[in-house]
């Protein structure tokens, strides 16, 4: 009976020193909760400067409308393509809004464009060269983070020269000179490569239309230098094909949870 009694005591006093154990035990350490995962987005608006270069072609076509001593019925002298390379700059602003970019540029470019054909009219040289070009546009596009898919649309402005030689011998007859406006529209496509550089391709049509083109002799073959010689109307347009290679400054990455 004593043991029993004995055991009885020794498990009550267990079972009241347990809580007291566990009271004495140290709290657990709070632990923060992890952050949420944050993916930085490429973010297009802002000012950009940039510098681009590739090739250009122009088709163009002559047709004799004054042979110097009145005007005549259009007879054509026939057409010639003026290829060669360009290289120059560009500057502009985008601003984004959700998957929508909106920009405008100026973009200016020196070329070497030149062609030449036998006039069916004369048998001298029609020779023409392009030396600068320039785009004033508007910009759509649609972004896929750093992937920049987008059209253009606006002014296109050319600086022409035209130049006919005698073909045996090579010497120069007359010569015309035009700063001719007309229309662009465009595609391209950039890519962001770091925070705030892109680079890309653009293909550009500029339709530069008709225009008469009022000839000058340069002092040959017994005509007086500046003596009106002939008028042409000339028609032309313009493809170009460049990669760009921008830097842009404002915004350039935004945190997306």
């Amino acid at each position: 009976m004593k043991k029993i009694l004995l055991g009885t005591v020794a498990l009550v006093a267990l079972g009241l020193a347990a809580p007291a154990s566990a009271a004495d035990l140290a709290a657990r350490p709070y632990t923060k909760a992890p952050p949420p995962m944050v993916a930085a987005i490429y973010d297009w608006s802002g000012f950009y400067i940039g510098l681009n270069g590739g090739g250009a072609w122009s088709h163009k076509c002559w047709d004799l409308i004054n042979d110097g001593l009145g005007p005549i019925p259009a007879a054509a002298e026939g057409c010639h393509d003026a290829t060669g390379g360009t290289v120059g700059g560009q500057i502009g602003y985008r601003w984004q809004a959700s998957s929508w970019v909106f920009g405008l540029e100026a973009q200016g470019n020196w070329a070497d464009l030149k062609g030449s054909n036998t006039s069916l009219q004369s048998g001298f040289r029609n020779e023409s060269k392009i030396d600068a070009i320039g785009l004033f546009t508007g910009q759509v596009g649609w972004a896929w983070n750093n992937a920049l898919l987008y059209v253009k649309g606006g002014a296109a402005v050319t600086s022409d020269h035209y130049r006919t030689f005698d073909i045996p011998t090579g010497i120069q007859f007359d010569r015309a000179n035009e700063t001719r406006w007309g229309a662009v529209v465009g595609a391209g496509v950039e890519f962001g490569f770091a925070p705030n550089w892109s680079v890309g391709f653009e293909y550009d049509h500029l339709f530069m239309g008709d225009r008469n083109v009022d000839f000058t002799a340069v002092g040959t073959f017994g005509v007086p230098a500046g003596t009106f010689t002939a008028s042409d109307r000339i028609r032309q347009d313009v493809d170009m094909a460049t990669v760009r290679v921008n830097y842009r400054w404002g915004g350039p990455v935004v945190a997306k949870y």
